[in-house]
């Protein structure tokens, strides 16, 4: 019985201490993350910089590994990108501001079909982002996109074209940084 309480222990302890798969700009990202009851694995990442300064680590976690964009914008499956900011003091009206240019170069500047569903997810982002704070968004099938920050939810936001529209704000066409793209899609 001990033998075998030592050998659970132990595999316990590998499985945690094996929990951390990817290290950028200083951040341990974990290789997995969980939507709902689904599973996700950590697709790919890099860094978001805006003029040389690192502002997060962000990755991008699917049920399974994917490098095609546009696949993973239009499928209606369970999906995450974290941000784990590395910058200490991204104000609310700047986080704003950058989703809202990544909601017009999603949209091709028409907003009107998910205007209401943008302002619920800019409101989400009403503080400070400080460094180590974690941000994840959410996509769950039927439920929407929701978005926690240091684990606790600050707002769930329905609908599937939201869903393309928040996502294409790093992997679209114009993406808010072209090396993050390219790093969450695994290259």
């Amino acid at each position: 019985m001990y033998r075998r309480l030592c050998w659970v222990l132990l595999s316990v302890f590998m499985m945690t201490s094996s929990s951390t798969a990817k290290e950028i700009g200083g951040i341990n990202l974990p290789d997995s993350l969980m939507a709902g009851d689904t599973k996700l694995v950590l697709n790919g990442s890099g860094l978001r910089k805006k003029l040389f300064v690192k502002v997060y680590a962000g990755a991008l976690y699917l049920t399974q590994e994917n490098a095609d964009a546009r696949k993973i914008i239009d499928a209606n499956e369970p999906m995450a990108i974290r941000m784990h900011f590395v910058y200490d003091g991204v104000s609310s009206d700047k986080l704003i501001e950058s989703w809202n240019e990544g909601f017009n170069n999603a949209t091709g500047g028409d907003l009107s079909p998910i205007q209401d569903q943008v302002e619920r997810f800019n409101a989400c982002f009403a503080e400070e982002a400080k460094s180590n704070d974690v941000y994840d968004i959410v996509y769950i099938p039927g439920k929407g996109t929701g978005v926690t920050k240091n684990g606790q939810l600050l707002g769930e936001i329905e609908g599937f074209e939201f869903k393309k529209a928040v996502f294409s704000i790093w992997l679209g066409e114009k993406p808010a940084d072209s090396k993050l793209k390219k790093g969450m899609l695994g290259s």
